[in-house]
């Protein structure tokens, strides 16, 4: 159930690099769920989070950079370049407590 959920808020028609990451979650899951019958809600929220900040990271901010150039914005081009590596690292942080969290449950 949770995977249906994931798929359905956080992939929409999205990029090839969105759904591998999201399949990389959803086969974390997948194994967690085989061994488990349900999922901690520590690890629910992480999941949640990592599908929101994948849709933001590979479609919405994408955006907001290319109007940024597009509006000759080279400040805000740098602003929106630096919020996404942040987000990607923070993401990296995010996948990782997943993994602990499925493997300490």
């Amino acid at each position: 159930m949770i995977i249906i959920f994931l798929v359905h808020d956080a992939v929409k028609g999205h990029k090839i690099k969105h759904y591998r990451y999201l399949l990389n979650i959803l086969l974390i899951l997948y194994y967690s769920m085989s061994t488990r019958t349900e999922l901690t809600d520590t690890a629910y929220d992480i999941s949640k989070v990592l599908g929101k900040d994948a849709d933001f990271l590979y479609d919405t901010i994408e955006t907001y950079i290319k109007d940024a150039q597009e509006a000759n914005k080279t400040e805000l081009v740098k602003v929106w370049q630096t919020i996404k590596e942040d987000r990607k690292r923070q993401m990296h942080l995010l996948k990782e407590a997943l993994e602990r969290e499925i493997h300490e449950s």
